[in-house]
């Protein structure tokens, strides 16, 4: 696996190894997103706070989006020292997520930071955040959040107070353990796995406005507290993102930890978002119950061609057996197969995958010709890509014209947005970012059925 080097002086990187990534070409325009609801104190401080960062002041932006509050916030006092914007949202319940694409769309920078309205930054916060971003576009990047009771911490003294919490800052206490203990186990999310989304907090998040607007932004259907940072890390890191932790992009939140607040209810809250993720996050420690969503984990789309209703019965079986996955019949006779086998089933569907699926399940897998898979192949295949692994895996049935690949969503998707940017062909991008396996169907318990396969019993 190698870098690739695009032609303005960034970046693709392999796999998920944020460590290559270089020094940054040039200093890029920032838009710090700050949602905002009926939080005129706190956004005072963090307001302040920007008007003291080590990044250069003119190629710094703020946005702040209201969330339909009461009052809209007053950004008057900072006018003459930060290039400030105010956009505003109806309040149809909490929609943070809807209110950063709002403040995204009325922004102009190459890289967004986004802060919420009770997290100050320190000083070099923006500096660090946007290091790998503004070098590596594919990146996404999560700070360092500390607590600490701020409500009395005056907008003129916040400066004053950020400095004298510089000896605390190289130490992990006012830290959530549960995020200390995360980042140190994947070194800083260099090793995410499949989980790493967990860690990526929205109130410290970056990255640049070319992933964000080909991942498409945050889900605007979350209209209750939590969950959508999740949900947009986790469908970027399946359109292709590297995820990175930047322990020296440091803010400090003004309350508690959501873990350590006194909230009423607190299971019945957690159930709510947890409901809302489990459609849209195929990961399966988020699908514990056994029950089978629109999304699956894995999309199979089988080939008809060559295949009657007898060899294709067997086919869709075993690629669905046992499996969080859903098959795609696609050819020509797709349609009237489908009724032959007679079946109601909807994990058995017709034509392409939609966008929507393809940017959130984690493998796809191709089939054709009238092959056969064991209960297990899939899983088998799937185990060898992913963080870490290969990005695709091909099934090697020795001259016979039947095809299995098994390609990680995340190796698609980076390729897909890169392709056009780079002067090698997307087999070898590929090949290139994330590696390329082949295996003995044999390996795999994999064969080759015939053509009109005895059904009677």
């Amino acid at each position: 696996m190698t870098v690739i080097r695009l032609g303005d002086g960034r970046t693709v990187m392999p796999d998920n190894r944020w460590d290559l990534v270089g020094v940054t070409p040039t200093t890029p325009l920032v838009s710090v997103v700050i949602p905002y609801y009926n939080q005129p104190h706190q956004l005072a401080l963090v307001l302040e706070a920007l008007t003291d960062q080590s990044h250069p002041p003119d190629r710094l932006e703020v946005i702040v989006a209201d969330d339909g509050s009461t009052c809209s916030p007053d950004v008057s006092a900072w006018t003459s020292r930060l290039d400030i914007t105010v956009v505003t949202q109806e309040d149809k319940g909490f929609r943070a997520a809807a209110a950063r694409n709002l403040g995204v769309a009325a922004s102009s920078g190459t890289v967004l930071c986004f802060l919420d309205a009770d997290t100050v930054p320190t000083p070099d916060y923006i500096r660090h955040s946007i290091r790998l971003p503004a070098a590596a576009p594919d990146a996404l990047v999560v700070g360092r959040r500390k607590h600490a009771d701020l409500s009395r911490v005056a907008p003129d003294s916040v400066v004053e107070w950020l400095s004298e919490q510089r000896p605390l800052e190289s130490s992990h206490g006012c830290e959530p353990g549960w995020l200390v203990d995360a980042y140190d186990r994947t070194s800083n999310l260099l090793n995410p796995g499949w989980d790493g989304y967990k860690y990526l907090i929205s109130a410290v998040m970056t990255c640049s406005r070319q992933l964000f607007d080909d991942v498409g932004g945050f889900d605007p259907s979350f209209v209750h507290y939590g969950g959508e940072d999740w949900e947009f890390a986790n469908r970027s890191f399946m359109m292709g993102a590297m995820f990175a932790h930047e322990p020296d992009a440091l803010a400090w939140h003004d309350g508690p930890d959501w873990a350590e607040r006194a909230v009423p209810e607190r299971i019945s809250e957690k159930n709510v978002e947890a409901l809302a993720l489990v459609p849209l996050i195929t990961d399966p420690a988020a699908r514990t119950a056994g029950l089978m969503y629109s999304i699956p984990d894995i999309v199979v789309v089988v080939r008809t061609a060559g295949h009657t209703a007898a060899s294709l019965m067997r086919t869709v079986a075993g690629a669905l057996r046992g499996m969080d996955a859903a098959v795609w019949l696609s050819g020509a006779h797709a349609d009237a197969l489908l009724i032959q086998l007679g079946v109601d089933d909807s994990r058995i569907r017709v034509g392409d995958p939609d966008a929507s699926t393809l940017s959130r399940c984690r493998f796809v897998v191709e089939i054709a010709g009238n092959v056969v898979c064991s209960a297990d192949s899939l899983t088998r295949l799937a185990a060898q890509v992913g963080p870490g692994g290969c990005g695709q895996v091909t099934v090697d049935f020795a001259g016979s014209p039947a095809s299995v690949t098994v390609t990680s969503s995340r190796a698609r998707h980076r390729v897909r947005r890169w392709a056009a940017h780079v002067d090698v062909g997307a087999e070898e991008l590929l090949d290139r970012l994330f590696g390329v396996r082949t295996v003995h169907h044999s390996e795999v318990g994999i064969v080759i059925g015939d053509v009109e396969p005895a059904l009677s019993w």
